[in-house]
């Protein structure tokens, strides 16, 4: 069990300072308190605590600020609600769920398929010697999606790979200062490519490749990775840290280039 899940006051600690993070500097104890179904009085003794904790600053005035210690908390805590909801959903409640497939043949309600996946996309069968399979739900053509239930075994999956390649800042030469060459041979044959940045997005498009993804590309490759597809990540260095940061909290497997060509 996850330390925010652990306790009501591990639990109710997480979510004040959440509120904080969403309204600060300015908190009504009374709107949180009603929220949480604490009294007031309480909520009032965990802003302390977390004021001492070093994680939330006051200036005395009824104002509150979340300190960098307690983003990293939020974080940290954040990331393992979620690794725990996935483990509900994908490993535990997957035996009384229905799963959502591809039809590669003719399927009939209550018959027995096999389970694949393939380039992130699950596929329903007939074949021999799989290890995944499961019952469907109705009958379905080639092609068409059908449901799944009753699975048993497991999915054969490896997780993709990330690859991150650093472009400099325009203060530093932005995309004219890319090695264009070493990011067209990075991207070739990657599924997914994503871009942070204006001077990431112009890299690329000088290379003749329009990303995919330009909002949100980090967490689009942490879910393409759990679905097995390889994907490639071209950010400006300042983002670096905060995608390598989420990565390894995921357990996910990268590496990092750098595309700068001089160093100003």
């Amino acid at each position: 069990m996850i330390d925010v899940l652990k306790s009501k006051r591990e639990s109710s600690r997480f979510q004040i300072l959440v509120e904080i993070a969403a309204h600060q500097p300015n908190l009504r104890q009374k709107e949180v308190a009603d929220s949480l179904e604490l009294t007031t009085q309480a909520v009032s003794e965990y802003i302390k605590e977390l004021v001492l904790d070093g994680l939330v600053t006051t200036d005395g005035r009824m104002r509150y600020r979340i300190t960098k210690e307690g983003v990293e908390w939020l974080l940290e805590s954040a990331s393992e609600l979620k690794q725990y909801a996935r483990l509900v959903t994908e490993d535990i409640i997957s035996h009384v769920s229905v799963w959502s497939t591809l039809a590669e043949t003719d399927l009939h309600k209550g018959e027995w398929v096999s389970l694949e996946m393939r380039g992130g996309l699950l596929y329903a069968n007939k074949k021999e010697g799989i290890d995944a399979t499961g019952i469907a739900v109705s009958d379905a053509s080639a092609g068409e999606d059908v449901g799944i239930s009753d699975l048993k075994g497991l999915i054969d999956l490896e997780g993709g790979r990330i690859d991150i390649c650093k472009v400099p800042r325009i203060q530093a030469g932005g995309s004219r200062n890319v090695d264009s060459e070493h990011l067209k041979e990075m991207i070739s044959g990657k599924l997914m490519v994503g871009a942070l940045g204006i001077e990431a997005l112009v890299a690329l498009r000088k290379v003749g490749r329009e990303p995919d993804i330009i909002f949100g590309a980090g967490e689009a490759a942490v879910e393409a990775a759990y679905h097995g597809i390889d994907s490639l990540i071209v950010s400006v260095d300042e983002q670096i840290p905060r995608i390598i940061k989420r990565l390894e909290s995921e357990g996910l497997k990268y590496e990092l280039f750098d595309l700068t060509l001089t160093k100003i």
